[in-house]
C-alpha cells in the first residue's frame, strides 16, 4: 500500500506542468462525453495563444472547451470529432472541429491500425484505489489509445461513478503522470418528455417486441419513449445488449423488467460501452455487478450482436428516401452527429435469430415554420445515407409500421408513401410515378 502511494505521488503533478508539456503539432485526446478532462483544458486553455497547429480528438463534449473558447478564431487548435454533440456541431458549423466517418464499434482497430498514435491522451478516472484508476461507465476503445498514446496522463474525479467491466481499471503502471481534479459533478445529458407523436410509435414498436428480446436502444426521444411505455407492457425476461446506456434502460431495470435470463451471451448482465444521461442513471450504475462495461467492439460488432436471440435494435433517423434509405447524422451538408453504432446494430439484430431492426421518426418536422416531410422522394442534397436500403428493416412513423426487408422498390414506396403524413403523400405518389418508382397499371 505504501509503494503504491509513494509511486502514485511521484507520478502526480499540477494540471499547468501538464499543459506545459503540449507542444505544437501534437494530437491530444480528451476521449469523449463525461470523462473529457476540466482542470488540464482549463490549464491548457491558458497556454493555447503560444500553441499552433494542435489537434485535439474528442467524442460527444458535454462541456464547452475552455482550450476552444479561448482559441475563438481557430488559429491555434482544431477539434477532430468521433461523433458530435450539440457543443461539437456549432464548433463545426464555425469551421473549427471536423469529423472523422467510421462505424463506432470499429474505433478500436482505427487506432490500432489507421490512427497515428496520439502524443497525449488526458481523461478523468476515478481516484487510485488498490492500484487501480477505474474510469466509471465510459470504456469505448480506452484500451486501444492507451495502447497507441505515448503519454498518459489521469485526472482524478471522485464524483465519476464506479463501473464494473472488462477493461474499466487501469492500473497504476500503465499512468505516466497523475493530476488532481476539482471532483465537479458529472455531466448530464437531460431527456425531453416524450411527444404524443413519440408515444404512437412506441406504441407501434412495443406491439412486435417479444418476450425474451435482447434490447439495443438508440439516443433520442422515440427510443426512450419505448423504454418507458415497456415498464407497463408485460413483456417478460427482456435483456440488454447496447451501445448507449440510456436513462430509459436504468428506468426498465428499476422497474424490475430486465432479467436478461434468456440471453445467450453475458445472461443476467446488461452490456453496454458508454452510459450517458442523468443522475438516477449514474447512480443505478454506481457499483452495480448487474451493468458491465465493454469495450465497443464488443458491443457493437455485428458478429457478436447476433449471438444473442430476438436482438431488438430500436434506432431513429431523420430522413427516409422511397427506397428506403435512412439518413441519420446530417441535415444536407450541415453534420449534427455521426454514424454511432446504428448500421452495426441494424446488421447484428437483421442476423440475430428471430431478431429485429426498427428506425423511427416522426412523419414531419417544421423548418422556420415551413412543416415538411421526412418521409421523402429524394434525400436533402448532401445528406448522409447512415443504414442503406439494403440494411434497412422496419420503418415506424405515427402512421404505422412496415418491413422493408423482401420488398421491391414499388413495393418499398407504396409502403413509405402510407407511413408518410397525409398531407404529404399526393406528392409523394405523383414524384413515383413520374420517376418510375412505381410502374403504371400495376397494383403494389
Amino acid at each position: 500500500m505504501k509503494m503504491r502511494q509513494a509511486a502514485a505521488a511521484a507520478k502526480t503533478i499540477t494540471a499547468a506542468e501538464a499543459a506545459a508539456m503540449v507542444k505544437s503539432g501534437m494530437w491530444i485526446d480528451y476521449l469523449g462525453s463525461i470523462n473529457q478532462p476540466d482542470v488540464f483544458d482549463r490549464a491548457l486553455g491558458e497556454r493555447i495563444s503560444e500553441l499552433s497547429n494542435l489537434k485535439l480528438r474528442s467524442t460527444v463534449s458535454m462541456r464547452p472547451r475552455a482550450v476552444m473558447e479561448n482559441d475563438p478564431e481557430g488559429r491555434h487548435v482544431h477539434m477532430i470529432s468521433l461523433h458530435m454533440g450539440s457543443y461539437d456541431r456549432r464548433l463545426h458549423e464555425q469551421g473549427r472541429c471536423s469529423y472523422t466517418p467510421l462505424n463506432l464499434g470499429e474505433i478500436s482497430d482505427y487506432y490500432r491500425r489507421f490512427i497515428p498514435p496520439v502524443d497525449i491522451v488526458i481523461f478523468k478516472a476515478r481516484p487510485l484505489a488498490d492500484g487501480v484508476f477505474n474510469v466509471g461507465p465510459t470504456n469505448v476503445w480506452l484500451r486501444a489509445v492507451l495502447e497507441q498514446a505515448r503519454l498518459v496522463i489521469i485526472e482524478t474525479c471522485s464524483a465519476l461513478p464506479f463501473a464494473f467491466g472488462e477493461g474499466t481499471d487501469i492500473h497504476l503502471s500503465e499512468v505516466d503522470y497523475i493530476i488532481e481534479g476539482d471532483d465537479s459533478p458529472v455531466p448530464e445529458l437531460p431527456n425531453p418528455a416524450p411527444t404524443e407523436v413519440d408515444k404512437a410509435v412506441a406504441r407501434l414498436i412495443i406491439s412486435e417486441i417479444e418476450d425474451g428480446a435482447c434490447l439495443q436502444i438508440g439516443i433520442g426521444g422515440m427510443p426512450n419513449a419505448v423504454c418507458g411505455m415497456l415498464a407497463s407492457a408485460g413483456i417478460k425476461d427482456l435483456g440488454v445488449h447496447t451501445e448507449m446506456l440510456t436513462d430509459g434502460i436504468a428506468e426498465l431495470y428499476r422497474a424490475g423488467q430486465i432479467n436478461g435470463t434468456r440471453k445467450a451471451l453475458d445472461p443476467g448482465k446488461i452490456i453496454y460501452c458508454f452510459a450517458a444521461g442523468t443522475k438516477p442513471l449514474f447512480d443505478t450504475v454506481d457499483r452495480n455487478p448487474d451493468f458491465w462495461c465493454h469495450p465497443a467492439e464488443y458491443t457493437n460488432s455485428p458478429h457478436i450482436v447476433m449471438q444473442n436471440p430476438k436482438v431488438t435494435a430500436i434506432n431513429s433517423t431523420t430522413q427516409i428516401d422511397l427506397t428506403g434509405q435512412a439518413a441519420s447524422e446530417s441535415d444536407g451538408n450541415r453534420h449534427l452527429t455521426g454514424t454511432g453504432g446504428q448500421a452495426q446494430f441494424v446488421r447484428g439484430a437483421y442476423a440475430s435469430e428471430g431478431g429485429k431492426s426498427f428506425i423511427c421518426l416522426p412523419s414531419t418536422y417544421d423548418k422556420k415554420g415551413d412543416r415538411r416531410s421526412r418521409i421523402v422522394f429524394n434525400l436533402t442534397q448532401g445528406n448522409i445515407v447512415t443504414t442503406t436500403r439494403a440494411d434497412m428493416m422496419y420503418v415506424v412513423t405515427e402512421y404505422g409500421i412496415v418491413n422493408l426487408k423482401g420488398k421491391s422498390v414499388p413495393e418499398r414506396a407504396r409502403a413509405l408513401i402510407g407511413l408518410a403524413h397525409p398531407d404529404f403523400r399526393e406528392g409523394l405518389e405523383r414524384q413515383a410515378y413520374e420517376n418510375r418508382l412505381i410502374p403504371r397499371g400495376f397494383s403494389f
